[in-house]
């Protein structure tokens, strides 16, 4: 079976690239999302979980910005160059997630006081729960076409197998 770009990032150099482009930014932006539940639903703009929602929030967003900075450098650029795409499938994978990290940037933004400055805590709450429901949207639209095989649409390269490394001009 062929694999997405997306996929393959993941499945290389073990466990590492799974920890930096998986595990991280989910663990924080699941932090994020649980949090802003509670902070929904109970109101409390103090305290633990409100000190814990805006770190995550912060962290998340600064993450992603490293994140989607190298992805763009070491993979989309050279990929898109090289024409190697595999199908609108790999294109889809890869594009929702680096557009998933936007509104996590966007609440970090929110968080360091660069953006939203003149909305009270109630505006600032919806702002944040926008951005973490486009989060979720964009990170499974990726997690899914990003399993997809690319086959499905034609694509008629070499299948990769876990162990296959990628091309040198776009090692990870």
């Amino acid at each position: 079976m062929n694999m997405t770009h997306y996929m393959q990032l993941l499945a290389e150099n073990q466990p590492w690239n799974l920890m930096i482009f998986m595990a991280i930014p989910i663990v924080l932006a699941e932090t994020l999302a649980i949090t802003e539940l509670y902070i929904l639903f109970t109101r409390k703009f103090h305290g633990f979980v409100w000190g814990l929602n805006r770190f995550a929030g912060a962290a998340v967003g600064i993450y992603f910005i490293g994140v989607i900075g190298y992805l763009l450098l070491t993979a989309v650029i050279p990929i898109t160059k090289a024409g190697e795409w595999r199908t609108v499938i790999d294109m889809v994978a890869v594009g929702s997630y680096l557009i998933g990290g936007l509104p996590l940037i966007w609440i970090a933004l929110q968080e360091l006081g660069f953006v939203n400055k003149k909305l009270n805590q109630e505006g600032k709450l919806k702002i944040h729960a926008i951005c973490v429901a486009l989060f979720l949207v964009f990170g499974h639209i990726a997690m899914i076409s990003g399993m997809l095989d690319p086959g499905l649409l034609g694509y008629q390269g070499t299948a990769h197998s876990v162990d296959a490394p990628m091309p040198a001009s776009h090692a990870h």
